[in-house]
C-alpha cells in the first residue's frame, strides 16, 4: 500500500502535485489560504468571495467593484475588457459636483480668476459682454464710446428736458447778469506813463464776481439734481426699466443737497489746487471727476474713492475723462467765440439801450443753449467711465447698478 494520498485529491494548502513521485509540500501557515467551494451542480467551479469574475464580490464603499477595473495589457495580449482610470466616468460627473458658476471666480484664485474657456484674456467671469452700460475690461475705449452712444438714444428724450431745464437755464441767467455787471471801464494811461484806474473799478469788479457767485450757489442745488436725475435715467434704461422725466426730477431732488455738498467741497479743492501754479488744480480736476457717480451709487466717501480709482487706473480713467473734457472745451471756447462776436456787434455796455440789449440777450441765450450737447456728453461719458471701473473690480451689470441708486 502506497504512502501517498490517493490521485485526485490534495490536502487543503498544498499544490496539486504534478510529479506522481514529488512529495507535497506542506503549507506556509503564515500564508493565508483560500477556501475552497464546493462545486456547483453542473460541476463547474465556484470562484470565492472577493476573486475577480464574482459578481457577488463585496466593494469596498466609494470605489468601482472588480468589473471597473482595468489595466494596461501588453502588447499581443488581451486587455481586462474594463474602462482604464483615465476614461471618462460612464455616468457623468459624480453626485453633488458641478463645474464653477460662472458668475464667481474660480475657486482659490484672487478675483477676476483665470479666463474661461473661449473667452479672451482678461475676461471676468459673471461679466456680460453685451451690457448696454458696463464696458467688460477687454473692450477698450471702442466699448465705452459704444456705451456712451448707446445711452445717448436710449434717453435723449428725458436727458434733453432734464439738461434743458437744471443746467441751460441756469447758464442763461448767469450769462445774463454777467452782461449786465460786467466792469465796463479800463485802465487808462496817466500823465506819467503809468496805468490809472478808473474810480470804482474794484467795486465794480468784486460786485460782478459775487453776483455770479451767488447765482452758481443758487442754482447749485438745482444742476446737481439734474445731474441725478440724469444718471438715474442712464442706469434704469440700460437695466430695461421704466422712465420717465418727473420720476428721474424727483430721483434728483432726494439727492440734490447731498450731492450739490460735495461739489462745493471738490470745487474747493480745485481752486485751491489751481492757486499753485495752475497744473495741481488741473491734476485734482481729473481726479475728483468720478466723485459724482460715487456719491450717486455708494453713496460715501466720494473724494477718497474718486482719488483711489483714478491712480488704480491711471491711463484708462485720465483718457476717458480727458475726452469728456475735450467736449466742455469744445463748449468753452464756442461760448466765448459767441461773447466776443456779442462784444464786436453790440459793445461793451449793450444792455445800456434797448435795441442793442435784446441782441445780446439773445447771443447768450444761444450760446447756453449750444452747450447742452456738452451737458450731456459729460453726463453719460463719467457715469460709463464709473461702470467700467467697478466691472474692473468686481462682476457687476447694469441691473445691479440701477439698485444701487435706490
Amino acid at each position: 500500500m502506497s504512502d501517498l494520498p490517493p490521485s485526485g485529491s490534495a490536502e487543503p494548502g498544498s499544490p496539486t502535485p504534478t510529479d506522481p513521485g514529488r512529495p507535497a509540500v506542506p503549507a506556509d501557515p503564515a500564508v493565508p489560504t483560500q477556501p475552497v467551494r464546493p462545486a456547483a451542480p453542473d460541476g463547474t467551479a465556484v470562484p470565492a468571495p472577493g476573486a475577480a469574475g464574482n459578481p457577488a464580490a463585496p466593494a469596498v464603499p466609494g470605489q468601482p467593484g472588480p468589473a471597473a477595473w482595468g489595466g494596461f495589457a501588453a502588447p499581443g495580449q488581451p486587455g481586462s475588457g474594463g474602462p482604464q482610470p483615465w476614461d471618462p466616468h460612464p455616468a457623468g460627473p459624480p453626485q453633488g459636483w458641478a463645474w464653477p458658476a460662472g458668475g464667481a471666480p474660480m475657486p482659490g484664485a484672487a478675483y477676476p480668476g483665470y479666463p474661461l474657456p473661449g473667452q479672451p484674456y482678461g475676461w471676468h467671469p459673471g461679466l456680460d459682454p453685451q451690457d448696454p452700460l458696463v464696458t467688460p475690461p477687454h473692450a477698450g475705449v471702442g466699448g465705452w464710446f459704444s456705451r456712451c452712444g448707446g445711452a445717448l438714444r436710449r434717453g435723449w428724450r428725458q436727458l434733453l428736458p432734464i439738461m434743458l431745464l437744471t443746467q441751460t437755464v441756469p447758464a442763461t441767467v448767469i450769462a445774463v447778469i454777467s452782461l449786465a455787471l460786467a466792469p465796463t471801464e479800463q485802465p487808462v494811461t496817466g500823465a506819467d506813463g503809468t496805468p490809472v484806474l478808473p474810480s470804482g473799478y474794484f467795486e465794480h469788479v468784486f460786485a460782478f464776481y459775487g453776483a455770479v457767485l451767488l447765482a452758481a450757489l443758487i442754482f447749485g442745488p438745482l444742476q446737481s439734481a439734474g445731474w441725478a436725475a440724469g444718471t438715474w435715467v442712464v442706469a434704469r434704461q440700460a437695466a430695461g426699466e421704466p422712465v420717465g422725466v418727473g420720476a428721474a426730477l424727483r430721483y434728483g431732488l432726494r439727492r440734490a443737497l447731498g450731492l450739490w455738498g460735495w461739489t462745493i467741497v471738490t470745487s474747493l479743492l480745485i481752486t485751491v489746487g489751481t492757486c499753485f501754479c495752475l497744473l495741481p488744480g488741473l491734476y485734482a480736476a481729473f481726479a475728483f471727476a468720478l466723485f459724482g457717480p460715487i456719491y450717486l451709487f455708494e453713496r460715501q466717501e466720494p473724494i477718497g474713492r474718486a482719488w483711489r480709482m483714478f491712480h488704480q487706473r491711471f491711463g484708462m480713467v485720465l483718457g476717458r475723462v480727458a475726452l469728456v473734457i475735450c467736449a466742455l472745451i469744445a463748449a468753452t471756447v464756442l461760448d466765448g467765440v459767441l461773447g466776443l462776436v456779442n462784444q464786436l456787434a453790440f459793445g461793451v455796455d449793450p444792455l445800456a439801450a434797448p435795441g442793442t440789449a435784446v441782441g445780446a440777450v439773445a447771443l447768450a441765450v444761444l450760446g447756453a443753449v449750444l452747450a447742452t450737447p456738452a451737458y450731456l456728453a459729460q453726463l453719460v461719458g463719467l457715469v460709463a467711465t464709473y461702470a467700467e471701473q467697478r466691472a474692473h473690480e468686481g462682476p457687476v451689470n447694469a441691473a445691479r447698478l440701477a439698485a444701487e441708486l435706490g
